[in-house]
C-alpha cells in the first residue's frame, strides 16, 4: 500500500500542507490497520519500506509497530534533524529565531489570519538552483520542479510544522527495532551521513544490512534505471528470505 501523507496530496486535512513528524508516523500505522483488514493479507507478514523523508518516518513507525516484521528503507532523511539544524548543520545558529517565527504562525492562524507557509522551491529560477550549495537540492529542483513535476506536490508545509519537527529526530530509539532492517543508499550521496546516523544506533536486532551504491547521489536512486534495478532486486531477496 502507499498513500499520500495526511494534508496532502488526496488526503484530507486542513490546513492543507501541513507537515508534522507525529502525523506522518500515523499514517504509517494507519496504513497498517486498513493492511490487517484487507481479504487476503496475512498481518504476520507484513513489511514496511519508506524513500527519503518517508524513510525517516518508517524508521519510527518500525520502532513501536510490530506488525511490521521487515524495515527497509532507501536513501533515508531525517526530516526533523533537517528542519532543525539545516541540512548538513547549515543552519544550527538560527534555531531559536525559526522557532520564533513557527511559533508567531501558529499565534496568527489562532487570531484569525492567513496560514504562513515555507517558500516553495518550484517558484525558484534555475539559474538560482544550479547555485545551491547541495547536490541534494540542485538535483531535487530538477527532479522534482522540473522532470518529474506532479500538479498536486509541492514543497511548501506550514510554518507552524516547525514546532514539531525541530523536536523529531529519527535516530532516536533506533534500538526499539528488533526485526531485519534493510537500509540503502547512495555512497556518495550528501545524505548518507542520515543512513548512518540511524543504522549505527539499530543496535536491537541481529539482522540489518547497509546496501550502498558507489558513485550514487540521492535523487538519481529514485529514477535512474540501473540503481532503481539494483534496489528492488535487493529489497525483493531482502523480503523473500525474511518472511
Amino acid at each position: 500500500m502507499a498513500a499520500d501523507a495526511s494534508y496532502q496530496g488526496d488526503s484530507e486535512g486542513l490546513p492543507r500542507l501541513t507537515d508534522k513528524p507525529a502525523f506522518r508516523v500515523e499514517d504509517i500505522h494507519g496504513m497498517a490497520d486498513a493492511l490487517s483488514l484487507f481479504p487476503g493479507v496475512d498481518e504476520n507478514r507484513m513489511a514496511a519500506f519508506g524513500i527519503c523523508g518517508g524513510g525517516g518516518y518508517t524508521l519510527r513507525a518500525g520502532q513501536s509497530d510490530k506488525r511490521f516484521k521487515v524495515v527497509a528503507t532507501l536513501s533515508a532523511f531525517n526530516s526533523g534533524l533537517v528542519r532543525r539544524d539545516g541540512f548538513m548543520g547549515s543552519q544550527a545558529t538560527t534555531i531559536q529565531e525559526r522557532l520564533a517565527a513557527a511559533t508567531a504562525a501558529r499565534v496568527k492562524a489562532v487570531k484569525g489570519g492567513d496560514v504562513d507557509y515555507t517558500p516553495d522551491l518550484k517558484d525558484m529560477k534555475p539559474e538560482d538552483a544550479a547555485k545551491l550549495p547541495f547536490a541534494l537540492y540542485r538535483d531535487g529542483y530538477t527532479y522534482y520542479a522540473q522532470t518529474n513535476a506532479h500538479p498536486k506536490s509541492s514543497f511548501i508545509f506550514t510554518q507552524e510544522s516547525y514546532l514539531d519537527l525541530f523536536t523529531f529526530d529519527a535516530s532516536v530509539n533506533m534500538d526499539l527495532i528488533n526485526v531485519p532492517l534493510l537500509m540503502m543508499a547512495g555512497k556518495d550521496a550528501d545524505t548518507f551521513y542520515m543512513t548512518q546516523q540511524c543504522y549505527v544506533k539499530a543496535t536491537g536486532t541481529n539482522d540489518k544490512e547497509l546496501y550502498l551504491m558507489d558513485g550514487v547521489q540521492h535523487i538519481e536512486t529514485y529514477w535512474k534505471p540501473e540503481y532503481v534495478e539494483l534496489e528492488v532486486a535487493k529489497l525483493l531477496e531482502f523480503l523473500s528470505t525474511r518472511l
